[in-house]
């Protein structure tokens, strides 16, 4: 009887050694043909690529599930080793279906460049791929623990009796778990309704910036001088904020310049145009220049530019605020704001100043 059961047991064991060698083999074979059919298909090839690992751990487990189930019940430690095959068999599923999200927002990002010169509707695709991916990685990683917690019965009562003693530990943890699905949430709604996109221009608490990543839970600002702002998800869904380029890229700018009453505007208005034509930022949509204040001693002019885009704008202003400034000072320095004062003098001392 002893001889019988070491038969069976080495019987057994071979039989296993044998379906991981098929399904290995099998993988190896699947792989070619799966990455010949899907040379041509750039986002096919991607996930492909992506599920190749997982799926050489996951063709053996079924391999050797199917073994286990057919193995006699007075098989040693059947029972361990069945459970056991079956926890390596979710979690490799587990890893595949995340390899298989990631590679699909992969290919979907590298089928749509952002360094094009109208990149708004890859921005807001890269935006929409990011987020529904990591809340379907997730969903899935959650699904794939809450299963393989499932197959340990300890596990499974105790969760049991989580759900039935609801009262304050269910408020407890619905408390602290709030942050997280708010920002998913949160998460699920930027991607649908893009109040922001990758690479957008925004101004938040004052801060001038663009949006250089969108996470599962915060968005990282990437500010003009190179500090990083990190703001939750959430705070987008609950406060008002500018985006720049949520629409287009376009943006008017102003220049604010004080004159003398008496500097005739012809001049600048001509010299401006001038400055606008010979900057490479100016997208000849717009250069108008009008009087907006007249103070008690001088007046307001404000020059509107337009430029493709913010940064193009700033160094656009600048330069023509320049221009207008070296241009008044060459020829028109006398109309500069002056500061005027009448100074009353006794006569005697002003034939004095006189001689």
């Amino acid at each position: 009887m002893l001889g019988w059961a070491d038969d069976s047991t080495l019987r057994i064991l071979l039989v296993a050694a044998v379906a991981v060698v098929l399904a290995l083999l099998v993988h190896t074979a699947g792989s070619a043909l799966v990455l010949r059919l899907t040379r041509f298909m750039p986002v096919a090839a991607v996930v492909a690529g992506h599920c190749r690992a997982p799926a050489q751990l996951l063709l053996p487990m079924i391999g050797l599930q199917a073994v286990w189930q057919g193995a006699p019940d007075d098989f040693p430690m059947i029972s361990g080793i069945r459970h056991g095959n079956a926890l390596l068999l979710l979690l490799a599923l587990t890893w595949l279906g995340l390899r298989a999200i990631r590679g699909l927002a992969q290919g979907v990002i590298a089928r749509h460049p952002v360094d094009v010169e109208d990149n708004l509707q890859a921005r807001r695709i890269h935006t929409q791929t990011r987020m529904l991916a990591r809340t379907a990685m997730f969903v899935v990683l959650l699904a794939g623990l809450a299963l393989m917690l499932m197959t340990i019965p300890g596990a499974r009562q105790f969760g049991a009796s989580l759900l039935a003693s609801a009262g304050v530990v269910g408020l407890v943890v619905g408390i602290a778990a709030r942050p997280i699905f708010s920002n998913l949430i949160a998460g699920l709604q930027i991607a649908l309704a893009q109040p922001i996109r990758m690479d957008d221009v925004l101004v938040v608490q004052g801060e001038w910036g663009r949006v250089e990543e969108i996470t599962g839970t915060y968005v990282v600002l990437k500010i003009w001088d190179e500090r990083r702002l990190i703001i939750p998800l959430q705070w987008f869904i609950e406060n008002p904020f500018e985006n720049w380029t949520r629409k287009s890229a376009s943006i008017i700018g102003t220049v604010f310049l004080w004159v003398d009453y008496r500097m005739s505007l012809a001049p600048l208005r001509a010299e401006a145009q001038r400055a606008c034509e010979a900057s490479s930022d100016w997208d000849q949509r717009l250069c108008k220049l009008q009087v907006t204040e007249a103070g008690e001693s001088a007046i307001q002019l404000r020059l509107l530019v337009t430029s493709a885009s913010s940064g193009q704008n700033w160094d656009l202003r600048c330069s023509v605020r320049e221009a207008l400034v070296d241009f008044m000072q060459r020829e028109y320095p006398q109309y500069l704001p002056l500061t005027r004062a009448e100074l009353s003098v006794p006569r005697s001392d002003a034939l004095s100043l006189l001689d």
